[in-house]
């Protein structure tokens, strides 16, 4: 089994115009000249009304980032107004998008049947799904933090191919350590991280558990990359507010250098 190339994703949120955006990913491109992306691999993810700009962006100036969006809807058309067809992302070369993020669950009710739609949506239209999972603070403190992420696991990847699971990325993001500042301890996220891939292993066989990456994703920054990377289940960083400064997401993508 080769390494898995460790991914890292800048989930932009609900922020900058697209021209914010130009500035941002031309500012990054600069900060990352020499960086070797056969080693860790960049997606950027802003918002819907920036994908074209962005992509114009780094097909013209050839730029290595992927570009990524933060969610889609399951359908491919139809009367669903204010939602956006995989297609459509698929047409403007979108290779990850983002399914399940906490903020998508917990303030727009999203439900763990919704995901798994969205995986398999996004798969059909020849993308890659980062598919969130994690657990809040209650949660956690109560003892039930590796159920709750067991259960987000098996219901996203319900009837999807091994093949296609083994080919995903998940991201392990406790919502407690969501732009809180909260970071869970390199050991914290390494044993969820190492529970995510042994349900994988259930669902989908050995090779889909040893092929998928895992992302961590929660108050992410230059001063903790490396050593939350260096965990042996971790495989990259969904990262929030530090990838909204071109400086502040390079500090993490080159913590290996």
């Amino acid at each position: 089994m080769a390494e898995r190339t460790p991914l890292i994703s800048g989930n932009w949120k609900m922020n900058h115009n697209h021209l914010d955006a130009l500035a941002l990913v031309q500012k990054l491109s600069y900060h990352l000249g020499g960086h070797n992306y056969d080693k860790v691999e960049v997606s950027v993810h802003p918002p819907f009304t920036d994908l074209r700009t962005v992509q114009t962006a780094i097909e013209s100036d050839r730029m290595k980032f992927s570009l990524g969006a933060q969610n889609c809807y399951f359908e491919e058309s139809g009367a669903f107004t204010g939602e956006v067809s995989p297609l459509f992302l698929a047409k403007l070369n979108v290779k990850y998008v983002i399914v399940g993020h906490s903020e998508r669950r917990e303030i727009f009710g999203e439900t763990d049947d919704d995901v798994n739609r969205k995986v398999k949506a996004v798969f059909k239209a020849q993308m890659t799904p980062i598919m969130c999972c994690g657990e809040t603070l209650e949660e956690r403190e109560s003892g039930g933090a590796q159920a709750k992420v067991a259960g987000q696991i098996r219901a996203g990847l319900a009837g999807v191919p091994d093949s296609q699971i083994a080919a995903m990325v998940i991201a392990y993001e406790p919502i407690w350590a969501i732009g809180t500042g909260r970071t869970a301890t390199p050991d914290d996220a390494q044993e969820m991280c190492g529970a995510i891939r042994a349900v994988v292993a259930e669902v989908a066989g050995g090779d889909a558990a040893a092929a998928v990456r895992i992302q961590y994703g929660g108050s992410v920054k230059a001063g903790n990359a490396a050593e939350l990377m260096s965990q042996p289940d971790i495989d990259g960083a969904l990262v929030g507010g530090a990838s909204l400064v071109a400086d502040d997401f390079a500090g993490i993508i080159t913590y290996r250098s």
